[in-house]
């Protein structure tokens, strides 16, 4: 708003708007007084149903964006939650006094109720004939001038109202973004799985690296912790018996923020009895091209200029995408020594604590591959280190049945063959807190999971996708904060 008014400009029309209220409240038409206004039809319905409302009574209702006064008759457009109609308004057909009111007493971006008879104007436009109008709100701050609107950034997230009245696009987005959490859901629903809802506050810090939101309970007097994943709950739904289990909602991590990153985000969890990370890849490619066709009519879809195919994914495993992009093939490398010389020759960075072959593998991933995972492509078998979650390959204890999946160089979602072995389960929950104790943080192992793994889990694949970035993807949107409608900002003075 400030963008397009400056500040004298500001309080200038703020005052004038509230001397316009003060004088209605006298006249005995305080339109905050207003409980209700019977619509008939929105906008979008009486365009497409012209033919068979032409010249029939509607009542419409919403947001003055705009007037042309012409004397003694007027146009204007309104805008509801499907987009903006004109009325056409006159003098004659609502009387003298309430015309002079449409002129003297309203502003663009208050909220009025139009009725009147549908009609066709000369230039072809679909339009109310007004016969009578209601002022239902006074807006008394003045909305962003029209063909700038909200330009800046910061300020279209700190006033998403306003960028919703003013950005047709950024409303479809949201509404593109709940017709994608419909079609997730719906996916799931019709295979079975139960949809489930597990705490946000938790007892405990567990030891995954995710640094969390701390607060405390006064009537328990207990500190507390936002929960930073659903995994451990819906596993012990596994163990209770229900085979197919998914939540869909808000994670929370105390961490930085950046195009992709929001301290608060939305994940969809799911676990499946009986299967394994080969079934869970199965699964993500069925579930991508389902989405995407619901929510955008094809499986091709373009992000900031390029396509993406979810009817074709890549599939490597982590050896194999490192020797692909970096050149080096780490199913010759023999010892932690050796990996570690040529992270040195080839200026990988090594973080201290992490200085295994599998950690190394790792390093070498970010440094070279991810970013160049622009299909979507899965990348399988994962070093054992950074899986704690992961049940061990058979064939090669040192690495785990996971696979993490890409596109646009982001990872979008991660996935296991659990491990539901208590004992080795407990052995890397331990190692992890104790990682994470040393590092300063409160850091326990969470005895009612072992307890339930303990009473028997079967195989299990799961999986856990961000929404958000989904979303990213589907509407077209670079950066994470155009598909939440709160993004998290810092409070201005």
């Amino acid at each position: 708003m400030e963008e397009s008014i400056n500040g004298e400009e500001l309080i200038e029309q703020a005052h004038i708007r509230r001397e316009k209220l003060h004088k209605l409240v006298e006249e005995g038409k305080n339109p905050y007084e207003k409980t209700q206004y019977r619509v008939t039809a929105r906008s979008a319905f009486v365009k497409e149903n012209f033919s068979s409302l032409e010249g029939k009574e509607v009542r419409v209702a919403g947001r003055l964006m705009s007037r042309r006064i012409m004397g003694k008759a007027s146009f204007a457009h309104i805008q509801d939650g499907d987009g903006q109609i004109q009325f056409y308004i006159t003098r004659q057909d609502i009387g003298e006094e309430e015309y002079a009111s449409f002129k003297k007493d309203y502003d663009i971006g208050d909220i009025v109720g139009v009725q009147g008879y549908v009609f066709r104007t000369q230039t072809g436009e679909v339009s109310v004939h007004a016969t009578s109008l209601e002022m239902l709100t006074k807006a008394l701050l003045p909305l962003p001038e029209k063909y700038n609107g909200l330009q800046n950034a910061d300020m279209k997230y700190r006033l998403r109202h306003v960028d919703l009245i003013m950005n047709e696009d950024v409303r479809n987005t949201f509404y593109k973004r709940a017709k994608i959490l419909r079609a997730i859901r719906a996916f799931l629903d019709n295979r079975g799985f139960l949809e489930a809802d597990t705490p946000i506050l938790l007892p405990l810090e567990i030891g995954a690296d995710a640094r969390p939101f701390k607060t405390h309970h006064n009537a328990l007097d207990l500190d507390m912790y936002l929960r930073i994943e659903t995994e451990l709950y819906l596993k012990r739904l596994i163990v209770g018996g229900f085979e197919k289990v998914y939540e869909m909602g808000r994670i929370f991590r105390n961490e930085g923020m950046d195009a992709r990153h929001n301290p608060e985000f939305t994940t969809v969890e799911i676990y499946q009895a009986y299967a394994d990370y080969h079934d869970v890849m199965d699964f993500v490619e069925e579930m991508y091209r389902y989405v995407a066709t619901e929510a955008c009519g094809t499986t091709k879809v373009v992000f900031q200029g390029t396509e993406l195919d979810f009817g074709h994914w890549e599939k490597l495993t982590m050896v194999e995408a490192v020797k692909k992009y970096a050149g080096v093939d780490f199913a010759e490398i023999s010892s932690d020594e050796e990996a570690k010389k040529i992270a040195k020759k080839m200026e990988v960075p090594v973080e201290k604590g992490k200085e295994s072959k599998g950690h190394i593998l790792a390093a070498f991933f970010d440094a070279f591959v991810e970013d160049k995972l622009i299909q979507p492509t899965f990348i399988y078998d994962y070093p054992v280190e950074i899986s704690p979650l992961a049940k061990r390959k058979p064939s090669d204890p040192t690495m785990t049945e996971r696979f993490e999946y890409f596109m646009i160089g982001m990872e979008m979602g991660n996935a296991f063959s659990e491990l539901n072995d208590p004992i080795d389960q407990r052995a890397r929950m331990e190692a992890q807190a104790a990682k994470k104790r040393a590092a300063g943080a409160h850091a326990e192992v969470d005895e009612d999971f072992l307890d339930a793994l303990e009473h028997g889990m079967p195989p299990t694949g799961g999986l856990g996708l961000g929404v958000d970035r989904l979303v990213m993807l589907l509407t077209d949107s670079p950066t994470i904060r155009d598909v939440l409608l709160f993004p998290t900002m810092k409070p201005k003075k």
